[in-house]
């Protein structure tokens, strides 16, 4: 998966995910469940046409 994450000063966080629909899936499953101890309210998907536009993953600063 390729992309970025970052946390949000409001305590959400914002993702751009590119790559192969079931590694996105299983990602997007996670973000659902959260990492240990998170709280997730809701998970927003906006599906947009591949771009090709990322060569790495990267976690970006809180903004």
């Amino acid at each position: 998966v390729l992309g970025w994450v970052r946390n949000l000063k409001d305590g959400r966080v914002e993702a751009i995910f590119e790559g192969e629909k079931a590694n996105i899936n299983k990602l997007l499953k996670w973000c659902n469940m959260g990492p240990e101890n998170a709280e997730v309210q809701n998970v927003e998907i906006v599906n947009e046409p591949y771009q090709n536009e990322f060569s790495h993953f990267q976690i970006l600063t809180t903004v």
